[in-house]
């Protein structure tokens, strides 16, 4: 589908773009890859990973301003939103321009989009957009809606949108991996509560979801990769198993577990299976065969939370994960 294709990703400079654009590049070999940021810094020294590759292209633009997205996304095929305000502090002290980019930009995005007769618009979701508990998590819940919404306006266009949805990142700037072992050689680390658990994927992982996403789209889907979980604990103890562990509590805004599915999106969730797909309430399309494709409905109390995953990743696992891809830990 992406052969030959041309691809922009919004927010491009970011640690999915980072990953994203090298993974597309050498499976789908595309016309043309548009990194779409606002951040000029970040776009000269990512420029110099691909030298003279006359497929990757560097546009800067801020996804507020909806006149510059237009002339981005002129010939533009497929769409990749990954822009957003997304440190949970940052958002909770800085509320006004956290709605500025993640729910009016969405809103530019999506009329641009329409007007400039994109095919396929893949969005970048959360857990945190899950019963959300602070600003970040309700400004995506409402640019999931958004998106969602989105197929009902393309019309004749018919530009399709569908959302992605994953939780921690492993090894991703700013994540707790990359911070354990940064502390790791002091007595003690910080644990917010000992029971509180996360999801681990990968952004390889998170790349391939967003191609299966593109692949699979009829219009208006979130999909939930299933992934194992790990209690922040033995995170820790991965990391240094010496170190004792310093209770400090949970922050402004912060869940104990993470939650990609809540009971009042089970009546529209398929199992698969490696992931799950929410179908939209909206004009009955749950209902739709076309996007159930042969999915399950799963049962009315469904959730779908790191504190009751079925699967977990071990601290042997974690460790090996950790060996592996060490140099990149932190700079993703």
């Amino acid at each position: 589908m992406l052969n030959n294709s041309s691809i922009l990703i919004t927010g491009g400079t970011g640690s999915f773009g980072h990953t994203f654009v090298p993974m597309t590049l050498a499976k789908y070999n595309p016309r043309r890859l548009v990194i779409f940021s606002r951040d000029e810094m970040k776009q000269w020294e990512m420029a110099k990973l691909y030298g003279n590759d006359e497929r990757v292209r560097f546009f800067i633009g801020d996804v507020r301003d909806k006149d510059r997205l237009a002339r981005a996304l002129r010939g533009i095929d497929y769409v990749v939103h990954a822009a957003a305000t997304k440190i949970v502090p940052t958002a909770e002290y800085n509320p006004f321009e956290c709605v500025k980019t993640n729910i009016n930009g969405a809103m530019n995005l999506i009329d641009a989009c329409i007007d400039q007769g994109v095919k396929r618009v893949v969005a970048l979701s959360t857990d945190k957009a899950s019963s959300p508990a602070n600003l970040y998590g309700a400004t995506k819940l409402a640019s999931d809606k958004l998106f969602i919404a989105g197929n009902s306006y393309s019309g004749a266009q018919d530009t399709r949108f569908a959302v992605v949805r994953y939780g921690n990142v492993m090894g991703s700037r700013g994540s707790v991996i990359p911070f354990f072992i940064s502390q790791a050689d002091k007595a003690a680390l910080p644990i917010t509560d000992t029971r509180m658990t996360r999801f681990m994927i990968t952004l390889e992982e998170g790349v391939e979801l967003v191609w299966h996403a593109f692949d699979d789209m009829m219009g208006g889907e979130i999909y939930v990769k299933k992934i194992p979980s790990m209690k922040v604990t033995d995170v820790a103890r991965a990391i240094a198993p010496n170190a004792q562990h310093e209770i400090v509590g949970i922050r402004p805004g912060e869940k104990l577990h993470e939650q990609m599915i809540g009971t009042e999106d089970a009546p529209h969730t398929y199992e698969f299976e490696s992931y799950y797909k929410i179908l939209p309430a909206i004009h009955n399309w749950s209902q739709d065969p076309l996007r159930i494709n042969g999915g399950v409905l799963v049962r009315p109390e469904f959730t779908y939370s790191s504190d009751n995953n079925a699967e977990w990743m071990s601290i042997e696992m974690l460790r090996e994960w950790i060996e592996t891809n060490r140099e990149k830990i932190g700079n993703i």
